[in-house]
């Protein structure tokens, strides 16, 4: 159980397909005694699509975590300055998110969230989901793969056949990934076949 107790920020962004896998990897951190924040995105606080409710997974992450989301930019800014997480998690992160991040945007919760924590020289891991990874996506992953503080968890080829340059992180491995991160480690190997 080494993230008891460890401040644990879980950004969400607008890979909604995922979602299923981001709430159950938001139990397991509960289960291993983390005390965790969520941070949406503006599109995952407000989008309501084929796979929910932008309220309903509001309700959720309030449900499992015991606290309201950080729904503004705003209200993440104070992550740095107080320097309130011991680490962040981009869970899931978009190419979108990934392109902003790697080119200093900071228009969203989620951006602001990573900004401000990156700031104190904490650890920042990324749990891509993107459909273009593989494409116009690549340089930005690039970057961030090359960054101080940035971590990926392990991903893959979703989908080779109908999706060439999809890209996905495997979730299971979340718990590992963040332990090591905290650790000043990058789990290996970081591509991995689904």
């Amino acid at each position: 159980m080494k993230l008891k107790g460890k401040k644990i920020g879980v950004a969400l962004t607008g890979s909604f397909c995922t979602f299923d896998k981001i709430f159950a990897g938001l139990e397991r951190l509960q289960k291993e005694g983390a005390e965790i924040t969520t941070i949406f995105s503006d599109a995952a606080s407000n989008i309501d699509s084929r796979f929910g409710n932008a309220e309903d997974f509001l309700l959720r992450a309030e449900e499992i975590t015991g606290s309201k989301p950080v729904c503004t930019i705003e209200d993440a800014e104070p992550i740095g300055p107080k320097g309130l997480l011991d680490l962040l998690v981009i869970f899931p992160c978009t190419g979108n998110t990934a392109a902003k991040l790697a080119n200093g945007i900071t228009d969203t919760p989620v951006l602001m969230a990573a900004k401000a924590h990156l700031r104190n020289n904490r650890p920042l891991v990324i749990s891509i989901s993107t459909n273009d990874a593989l494409g116009m996506n690549m340089k930005n992953i690039g970057l961030l793969l090359n960054a101080k503080n940035i971590y990926f968890v392990p991903f893959g080829q979703d989908s080779p056949s109908r999706k060439a340059n999809s890209l996905v992180a495997h979730t299971e491995l979340l718990i590992p990934t963040l332990e090591m991160a905290l650790e000043g480690e990058q789990y290996q190997p970081i591509l991995e076949a689904f």
